[in-house]
């Protein structure tokens, strides 16, 4: 809890408390225009999975383009910021499929430096998974291209396995992006069964509105539903979530709603995050009987001048506010984590962060 005087980020966070299962990528990030979004048939704030007409992207971002690299995908993003804004060293892990390669090394290095115990499956025999990043609008667009590779090799035997299992036994908070249902919704469902049975907390993301909207991926989504406690998306998911669910509104918040008392395998209710953009952040609560709450949240405004790249500002976002929950800090202060993580984040080439994390919390607002 905070106090008046501002709480610290992750005072007496044990280790390990959060653990991320994901689709580990290097992040390419480069500033392109809009003619090399419609070369390849690319839409700008969109993410999608690398077909064979895309794999020329990566070689043209690196040669002509001269895109950075950073430690990436969805969940490893989020949970680096985790990890930033709790400061506890190896308080977060994270596990997922890579190769063995360079960028293998170069992405467990990164996450190592960040604070994060990274347990990577290297056995499926691809190359490490990369990630385009086009940045276009002065930093305000960006389209995302998953080659997945050895990332989609990853397999439920080696989360069962005893050494990544004890990881999963001393955790208390969980976290995947829907893209992992791509690659192995057998996990995804041991991690529910076993948050369900121990009491512990299950967090996804919808991440992408394509997830919803093929046919196998919405299964196993669904499939996936009745054990997570808390559910991240966007606005446009929102929207393409309701239409493959059959619910009759475009309204975010009624969708919010809807999905907060959508069924649900344990007692607790489900806790349901929308962000928006520049607009306010919609939070709801509810079950099946009732809801129980739905509130909204200012973000924190950043001058145009300022923005310098948006992706990961998602990603940032969640990272903060799962390191509110695993502080034990109320809602609010959660979201404020959240907005500032988010905001930083935007500020900067990738998601990346500064060394210094200086958050406050003082009643609604934070102080940075």
């Amino acid at each position: 809890m905070a106090d008046t005087n501002g709480s610290a980020a992750g005072a007496g966070v044990p280790e390990g408390v959060l653990l991320g299962l994901g689709n580990p990528l290097l992040d390419m990030t480069a500033n392109v225009t809009s003619d090399t979004l419609a070369k390849y048939k690319l839409e700008a704030n969109n993410a999608i999975l690398a077909e064979e007409a895309h794999l020329p992207l990566y070689t043209e971002l690196r040669d002509e383009h001269g895109a950075s690299y950073t430690a990436g995908g969805a969940t490893q993003n989020a949970v680096r910021v985790a990890q930033w804004m709790l400061g506890t060293p190896g308080a977060t892990g994270f596990i997922g499929a890579v190769g063995q390669d360079d960028f293998a090394e170069k992405m467990a290095a990164s996450a190592t430096a960040d604070g994060v115990k990274v347990n990577y499956y290297t056995g499926g025999g691809q190359p490490t998974g990369t990630c385009a990043v086009l940045v276009t609008d002065g930093g305000a667009a960006r389209s995302l291209v998953a080659n997945l590779s050895a990332a989609n090799t990853y397999t439920v035997d080696h989360a069962k396995d005893a050494k990544q299992w004890a990881l999963v036994l001393k955790a208390r908070l969980f976290y995947i992006a829907g893209f992992f249902l791509t690659v192995s919704p057998e996990t995804v469902q041991a991690i529910g069964e076993h948050a369900k049975e121990t009491g512990k907390t299950l967090a996804m993301n919808l991440s992408a509105p394509f997830l919803l909207e093929v046919p196998p991926f919405l299964a196993a989504m669904k499939a996936a539903l009745p054990f997570v406690d808390v559910y991240f998306g966007n606005e446009a998911e929102a929207g393409v979530l309701a239409k493959a669910m059959g619910w009759d509104t475009t309204d975010v918040k009624e969708v919010a709603i809807k999905l907060a008392r959508a069924d649900k395998a344990s007692s607790r209710p489900r806790t349901v995050v929308f962000t928006q953009g520049a607009e306010p952040t919609i939070v709801a609560v509810g079950d099946a009987e009732r809801l129980w709450s739905v509130d909204t949240y200012d973000i924190i405004p950043c001058a145009p001048s300022e923005l310098v790249d948006t992706n990961g500002a998602g990603d940032a976002f969640a990272g903060g506010f799962l390191a509110g929950m695993a502080a034990g800090v109320p809602t609010v202060e959660c979201v404020a984590r959240g907005n500032y993580a988010a905001n930083v984040v935007i500020k900067r080439s990738g998601c990346t962060m500064p060394a210094k994390n200086e958050f406050k919390f003082r009643g609604l607002a934070c102080q940075y």
